[in-house]
């Protein structure tokens, strides 16, 4: 089964299931051999890891299609491409389309912001026109090979008009042919209880960003309230951060890496989740001998 069609039958799931963000081919291969049943390519992860710089819209659509294309190569799991404002009209949206398609994408989230965007959570935001996105939606959907790839519209309507607004610009995404509805940075219990309710007959995401504007909920409780997806964006990229500042916090102290096989995966773990058996098994099969 295409991964397209992977990805539509979770979309009809009635359980919830959590989307953890990816930033690279090793982040993604690790929520895929982890269980998860689905990556999402973050576009605020790419730009930290990748670029070494805030989400602040400084990415381009080819960066961000050849790390999914890095992805794709090495999991077997939809994946979902952040990518942002389709990097400029209705125009710029089709090739944007297009490129993350041939690219491995299974489904590709798009927005209402202005560009250049802001990370969801960041003060300071704008947003296009209700009617311009409605048309960026279809432009979206019309580009499109595969009939099963889907996309998924998200508003920034929350930071910037309130959740009224919002809410209408979603079911207006929703008309427009949106196969799931993201509603970004609500800021209370109240306001994420409205949006599965106000907005229904569509699948909805919740983000959770730690330290973020929206209230941290469990799975069980986000599919209570009537989210499909519990989006976990950069808690990968979190995590690896974290990591890395001690590894590198005791290297500098220490001067050694004697004490430091707590803080780092052991050498079989790291040669078993880049596949070195069995790119040798390879090596050995072409090889002739």
């Amino acid at each position: 089964m295409k991964k397209t069609e992977l990805f539509q039958q979770l979309l009809k799931n009635p359980s919830t299931f959590i989307l953890p963000g990816a930033f690279d081919g090793m982040t993604a291969r690790i929520i895929e051999e982890t269980g998860f049943p689905a990556i999402y390519a973050t576009g605020a992860g790419i730009s930290n890891a990748q670029l070494g710089w805030a989400d602040v819209g400084l990415t381009t659509a080819t960066e961000i299609a050849q790390v999914v294309s890095w992805m794709a190569d090495v999991t077997n799991i939809p994946i979902v491409v952040d990518a942002d404002t389709g990097f400029g009209n209705a125009i710029n949206m089709q090739r944007t389309v297009k490129m993350l398609e041939r690219a491995g994408a299974a489904a590709i989230q798009i927005e209402d912001q202005v560009m250049p965007k802001k990370c969801g959570h960041f003060n300071g935001k704008s947003v296009i026109s209700k009617e311009e996105m409605v048309g960026k939606i279809k432009a979206a959907l019309d580009a499109r090979i595969d009939e099963k790839l889907a996309i998924i519209a998200r508003t920034d309507a929350v930071g910037v008009y309130g959740i009224e607004e919002a809410l209408e610009r979603a079911n207006a995404y929703k008309e427009a042919g949106a196969h799931a509805i993201f509603v970004e940075a609500p800021t209370d219990m109240e306001q994420l209880l409205r949006i599965p309710k106000e907005v229904p007959g569509i699948p909805h995401i919740i983000n959770l960003v730690e330290g973020g504007k929206t209230p941290l909920v469990s799975r069980l409780e986000a599919q209570e309230m009537g989210f499909q997806i519990m989006l976990c964006a950069n808690t990968a990229l979190r995590g690896a951060i974290k990591g890395a500042v001690e590894a590198m916090k005791l290297l500098h102290q220490e001067e050694s890496q004697k004490n430091m096989n707590d803080l780092i995966c052991s050498w079989e773990q790291r040669q078993q989740l880049f596949k070195l058996k069995e790119i040798q098994q390879l090596e050995v099969q072409y090889s002739g001998k």
